[in-house]
């Protein structure tokens, strides 16, 4: 095999990773398959370090955040650890066959919502619990909670403002029984 015979085989399996100004990576399997030719473009991780030795490293950051699968950060320890970080993660969204595919958009791993993540859980866990009796049109009192959770009055009343208050942003009603017990309601 010729040198350029070579240099053809090497050109047609290397994938080349654009990336253009809002931090979207798009692997082409051929030069001939991009069409923004305002993007970035490197093909190792030599390259790569070349490309972003002038960025912020909130560009960095941004740009690892937005790869789907993979947990989001506030920062990176260094350049050259962001850069080998963010080259092995470049190489998990290599196309198939030549298809030219978007392969990742910035932002495309959307962070669920609050109210998503209260529809999602599981269903016998505490919180679950608390939610349930504390639906109820008579709502619940501060013993129940306590027997059904098997926690003391203080933690009960932490998890009421922290994780239902706060946390999720439900408006608790607190109020007084016939009896004169303390009782909660949403």
């Amino acid at each position: 095999m010729d040198v350029m015979t070579a240099t053809a085989v090497q050109e047609k399996s290397m994938t080349i990773f654009t990336i253009d100004s809002e931090n979207n990576i798009t692997a082409h399997g051929s030069e001939s398959e991009i069409t923004d030719k305002g993007s970035e473009r490197f093909t190792s991780e030599k390259e790569l370090a070349a490309l972003v030795a002038d960025w912020p490293g909130t560009r960095l950051v941004d740009v690892w955040n937005g790869i789907p699968g993979l947990t989001r950060i506030k920062r990176f320890t260094n350049r050259p650890v962001a850069t080998a970080r963010i080259w092995r993660a470049v190489q998990s969204l290599v196309p198939a066959e030549s298809s030219g595919d978007v392969v990742h958009k910035h932002g495309a791993s959307r962070k669920p919502t609050r109210k998503e993540h209260t529809q999602k859980g599981r269903k016998k866990t505490k919180q679950a619990q608390v939610l349930a009796l504390l639906k109820r049109s008579g709502g619940a009192t501060l013993q129940h909670l306590m027997r059904t959770t098997g926690w003391q009055a203080h933690s009960v009343r932490g998890f009421l403002s922290g994780a239902l208050g706060k946390r999720l942003r439900l408006k608790i009603e607190s109020f007084k029984t016939e009896r004169g017990e303390r009782a909660y309601r949403i």
